[in-house]
């Protein structure tokens, strides 16, 4: 059916018309539900290519056409571990979207945000950082300090020090993230469960073994409360505590944990 209403709508509108790209798309869909994915990779490139034409004319209409392409092609590299054509597609989406709204609309953030993720599973954390902080900067003067995804960048930014090494800058940015997240979600919800988690993950690497078993233990309570006692996040937060007591020496406490 999509075949049939892409070679009738060729013949009478030409390859780039808008809703040409709309079942092109749809084509791509259904190929990589099939799990054909040369030939879905085929179709979302041709309509990602085709979508610069109408872009010249009309961005604001082709701009949604645009995030689905580009969703639908991150996930179909993602599944397939193509890091370089990932970074592609976005590059080639931020271009876009440059070219259509403000530096800091929140499109456009979306996107510098998730090469910052990308940059950071490719290992280049330099150029992860500069993502991260123009997030940032951009979401708080955006959407404000609390908003849940300027504490998600905060958090992300917290996440990228502590693999570095920056300890110092680590604890202050997990500290924004968790007394922000807590004046707008409260002290259970799951995303500041995980701040809190981590905090404890990067006062046991400083050594400050009692401020981590502090934060460990309002993890779990949290988690168990929320999520359940058997929930993966929580059965971590679990782990977590075994591991501190093992270090601790406290072998009655490890037991519970681990019984």
């Amino acid at each position: 059916m999509y075949l049939r209403a892409l070679k009738g709508r060729e013949k009478a509108l030409g390859p780039d018309y808008i809703s040409i790209l709309d079942i092109v798309n749809n084509l791509g869909n259904l190929y990589l539900h099939q799990d054909k994915l040369a030939e879905a990779e085929k179709i979302y490139c041709r309509a990602l290519k085709g979508k610069k034409k109408a872009l010249e004319s009309d961005y604001t209409s082709t701009l949604n056409i645009v995030n689905n392409l580009v969703n639908n092609l991150d996930n179909l590299y993602s599944n397939q571990g193509k890091l370089i054509e990932i970074e592609k597609i976005y590059r080639q989406a931020l271009e876009s979207k440059e070219k259509a709204f403000e530096s800091d609309h929140i499109s456009i953030l979306n996107i510098v945000n998730n090469l910052g993720d990308l940059y950071k599973n490719q290992g280049k954390l330099v150029e992860t950082e500069k993502m991260y902080l123009r997030t940032l900067k951009s979401y708080e003067k955006a959407l404000g300090s609390d908003y849940t995804s300027t504490l998600d960048t905060v958090n992300n930014l917290g996440l990228l020090y502590s693999d570095q090494g920056k300890l110092v800058e680590a604890e202050k940015m997990y500290l924004q993230a968790l007394k922000g997240s807590e004046k707008a979600l409260g002290p259970d919800y799951t995303s500041i469960l995980d701040t809190v988690n981590n905090l404890g993950d990067l006062y046991k690497d400083q050594g400050k073994l009692v401020e981590a078993e502090k934060m460990y233990l309002r993890a779990l309570e949290g988690k168990e409360k929320t999520l359940g006692p058997d929930h993966t996040s929580t059965l971590d937060t679990v782990n977590n505590l075994g591991l501190l007591y093992s270090d601790q020496g406290k072998l009655v406490e490890v037991e519970k944990m681990y019984l």
